[in-house]
C-alpha cells in the first residue's frame, strides 16, 4: 500500500540508544527566576498576557486540579512558561476566563505532557492550542522506558524534579509556597524536554508519526460523556442480580447529586466499597443500614434518608428498567469467549497480535500506541472482504488509525486474518 511521502517506512528503523546511566540527577529546587507571585487579578493577568506575546518559541502549559477533594476535573491552577516571558502561576478560581492568554499565544505551539488529561480543563478556561507537543506521547514514540515527566526529565536532562505534591488538594486556598514552587518545575524545563524529544525522534524517522498523532489529540476535540458511568464502581463484580445492579446505580446517581451540589468528589462523599456493601447487605430498615460500617459515622447518619431512599426506589422499580448485567455494545464479545464462539476469529486475534508485537519490538514503540487494541479485537473479530491490505487499511482509517500507523501494520494485519 501507498504511503504519504511523510510516512514512507525505512526497512532499517532507528532504535533507541541504551541509556547511559551516567552520573545521579542534579536535583531541580526551584525556578531559575525565583517563585512568581500567583496571578490573581484581570490587571495582572493582562500584564502577562502581554508578556507572553512578546516572548518567542514553544509554550510549555500545565495544570493542577483537585480531582481527589473536588467534584469533576476543573483546573485550580495553570502554569505556563515562555522563553522572554517567564514563568506565570495563575489562579482560575478568581479568572474564570483566560482568553487574554489564548489571545497571546493561541497560535503557537503549546507543549503538554500527558495533554488529555490537561486540555479538557484547559478548554473550560477558554485555552485551546491550535499546534500541539505531547512530551509524555513523543517519549512513548522515542521508545523510552519510563515516560512519566520526572523520569524523561532525569533521563534526557539529567535533573530531577520535586515529588510529592501532584495529588493535593490544589482548591486550598492560599496555596502553600512549597506547593507553587512544585508547580512552576513541572513547565521550568518542558520546552527543553521537548527540543531533546523532537531530535531523537528525528534521528529515528518518527517526527512525522508525532506530527499525526498530536493532530488526532487536537482533532478529537473533548471526550464524550461515559455512558453508565456507574458501572465503574470499584467492587461491583460481586453483585450477582439485576435488582442489586439497579440498587447500585441507584445509590451511585443519589450519590453523584450530591457530590456536584456540594462540589465534593463522589468518594469522599460515599465510598464504592459502602454502597456495595449496602446492596448486598440489603438492609429493610434505615436502622439496619446506619448497622453497617461507613455509615455509623455521623456524616452518614444524617444523611441516612438519602441513601435508603435510594436503595427504596431501585426495590420498586419494575424488572424491564433493571439494568442488564452488561450494558449493549456493537463491539465484538470479551476476548475469553473467543475460542468458544469463534475459533477462527480467536486465531485470527492471536496471529494479529503476535505480529505486533514484533513489529512494536523492531520501532520501540509501545503496542498499544502502534495501533488502538479495540481497534485490533473489532478487527479481527469482523474481517472485511475481501482481506487484502487495501481494505485492511480502510477499516483502519475509518476506525481513526493514523497513516503512519497503517503503513506499518495493514499488511501483517491482513497477512493474520489469511491465516486464521
Amino acid at each position: 500500500m501507498s504511503t504519504d511521502p511523510g510516512t514512507e517506512l525505512s526497512s532499517d528503523p532507528a532504535t533507541p540508544a541504551p541509556v547511559d546511566e551516567g552520573p545521579p540527577a542534579t536535583p531541580l529546587l526551584a525556578p531559575r527566576d525565583g517563585l512568581p507571585p500567583v496571578i490573581e487579578t484581570s490587571t495582572a493577568l493582562v500584564a502577562y498576557a502581554d508578556a507572553l506575546a512578546a516572548g518567542s518559541g514553544p509554550v510549555a502549559v500545565d495544570a493542577e486540579r483537585a480531582s481527589g477533594y473536588r467534584y469533576g476535573q476543573s483546573a485550580y491552577l495553570v502554569q505556563i512558561r515562555r522563553a522572554g516571558s517567564g514563568t506565570g502561576l495563575i489562579d482560575p478560581v478568581p479568572l474564570p476566563d483566560l482568553s487574554p492568554v489564548q489571545r497571546a499565544v493561541g497560535d503557537v505551539e503549546w507543549v503538554l505532557h500527558a495533554a488529555n488529561q490537561d486540555l479538557p480543563c484547559l478548554a473550560e478556561l477558554g485555552l485551546v492550542p491550535t499546534k500541539l507537543f505531547d512530551t509524555e506521547l513523543a517519549a512513548r514514540l522515542a521508545g523510552l522506558p519510563r515516560v512519566g515527566l520526572g523520569a524523561v526529565v532525569e533521563s534526557l536532562l539529567g535533573l530531577s524534579l520535586q515529588k510529592g505534591h501532584s495529588a493535593a488538594d490544589w482548591s486550598t486556598r492560599p496555596l502553600p509556597e512549597d506547593w507553587l514552587v512544585y508547580a512552576a518545575l513541572d513547565v521550568e524545563v518542558l520546552v527543553e524536554v521537548r527540543d531533546e524529544l523532537a531530535r531523537i525522534l528525528e534521528e529515528q524517522g518518527k517526527t512525522e508519526w508525532a506530527r499525526q498523532e498530536f493532530e488526532a489529540i487536537l482533532a478529537a476535540g473533548p471526550p464524550a460523556a461515559r455512558v453508565d458511568p456507574w458501572r465503574r464502581t470499584s467492587g461491583m463484580h460481586g453483585l450477582r442480580s439485576r435488582r442489586q445492579l439497579g440498587m447500585l446505580r441507584s445509590l451511585w446517581q443519589a450519590r453523584d447529586d450530591l457530590a456536584r451540589r456540594r462540589d465534593i468528589a463522589p468518594g469522599r462523599v460515599l465510598p464504592d466499597s459502602a454502597m456495595v456493601s449496602a446492596v448486598q447487605a440489603d438492609p429493610k430498615t434505615e436502622s439496619a443500614l446506619l448497622e453497617l460500617p461507613v455509615f455509623r459515622g455521623r456524616a452518614n447518619r444524617k444523611l441516612v434518608s438519602t441513601w435508603f431512599g435510594a436503595l427504596t426506589r431501585a426495590r420498586a422499580l419494575p424488572e424491564e428498567e433493571l439494568p442488564l448485567h452488561s450494558r449493549p455494545g456493537d463491539g465484538p464479545p470479551p476476548v475469553n469467549r473467543w475460542a468458544d464462539r469463534e475459533p477462527a476469529a480467536a486465531a485470527r486475534l492471536k496471529a494479529a497480535r503476535a505480529a505486533l508485537a514484533q513489529v512494536s519490538e523492531q520501532w520501540s514503540v509501545p503496542v498499544e500506541n502502534l495501533l488502538s487494541p479495540d481497534l485490533v479485537r473489532r478487527l479481527m473479530w469482523s474481517p472485511p472482504t475481501p482481506a487484502d491490505p487495501d481494505s485492511v487499511a480502510a477499516v483502519l482509517r475509518a476506525g481513526g488509525a493514523r497513516e503512519w500507523q497503517i503503513g506499518l501494520t495493514s499488511a501483517l494485519l491482513a497477512e493474520a486474518i489469511a491465516a486464521g
